[in-house]
């Protein structure tokens, strides 16, 4: 694996050992959310969100134990944002990296609630710091507000609206470009610009990141389109043909196989150039980007 792979571990073990630590513990009688929460939170993943706040964090100068609350709330929101997502109104997948969605394990409802307790708690973890004393309190309020920017109506939220509105209905290139910048992209900005914020990173190298991870989010969720077409259900870990069978339009059928991988690398490539000659010039940075495009799951 080489460096690439030995430095991706270290982030991934490191976030993998820390989420446990922010979950809720109190024997109580709501425990069944807490525990559907932990089912999601805990149940593997890439972690690239996470990976990509610690690395942009230790590359502006700061240290993995400063990033590492801050990343992990954002593995908080992204396993909120899967279970809603997988819900029947939503959806309506009963495969989540190869186990049973949270819904199907727990009821929908507790399912919802599980989300909205992912949700918070992310907040909580994030705004918790802010009494530590171990940061500044403006970078711990600007990497909050950063987040609530990219979830809301003019992010995740809304890249949701606009597929749930144009399933069986024609979308233009631009419409998709504009989708999955908010729906997959704009937590995976958010991402890369917290992780420079919290290192003090100036205004400057946080548009670089946020350039980088512009384009890194759209040929991560291409190259999710492809691979419901071309992987399997045992490699992929969740339904495959979904958005077939739902009837959303994806960049596959929109621009065919060929001109989809060609727009990947384009994005790789732009992706490149965005931090090239900045402090993020970091041989991780560019081959965090060319592994996701070329993943097979």
């Amino acid at each position: 694996m080489g460096g690439y792979g030995k430095q991706f571990d270290e982030y991934y073990k490191a976030v993998e050992t820390a989420l446990p630590e922010y979950l809720p513990r109190e024997e109580i009688l709501q425990k069944t959310v807490q525990e559907a929460m932990a089912y999601s939170l805990l149940g593997g993943g890439k972690r690239i969100r996470a990976v990509l706040c610690l690395a942009c964090c230790r590359l502006c100068g700061g240290t993995l134990e400063e990033a590492m609350p801050f990343a992990c709330a954002l593995e908080m929101v992204h396993a909120y944002s899967l279970i809603h997502d997988d819900l029947p109104c939503m959806d309506d997948d009963d495969l989540r990296r190869g186990k049973p969605s949270c819904h199907i394990q727990y009821g929908e409802a507790m399912a919802v609630l599980a989300g909205d307790g992912l949700l918070t708690l992310g907040f909580e973890t994030m705004l918790g710091q802010y009494f530590t004393g171990k940061y500044p309190p403006q970078r711990v309020v600007k990497a909050a507000a950063e987040l609530a920017r990219a979830i809301g109506t003019g992010g995740m939220i809304g890249g949701q609206v606009i597929d749930i509105e144009h399933e069986g209905k024609p979308i233009t290139g631009e419409e998709l470009n504009l989708l999955h910048s908010l729906k997959t992209g704009a937590l995976i900005r958010a991402s890369a610009k917290i992780g420079c914020i919290l290192a003090g990173a100036p205004d400057d190298v946080v548009a670089r990141a946020d350039q980088y991870a512009k384009n890194l989010g759209l040929a991560f969720q291409i190259t999710d389109d492809l691979l419901d077409i071309t992987a399997t259900e045992e490699t992929l870990g969740k339904p495959i043909h979904s958005d077939r069978d739902s009837q959303k339009t994806t960049y596959a059928t929109l621009y065919g196989l060929e001109k989809s991988r060609k727009i990947v690398r384009e994005l790789v490539l732009a992706a490149d150039l965005a931090i090239k000659g900045s402090v993020l010039d970091d041989p991780f940075l560019y081959q965090l980007a060319d592994r996701l495009a070329q993943r097979d799951r």
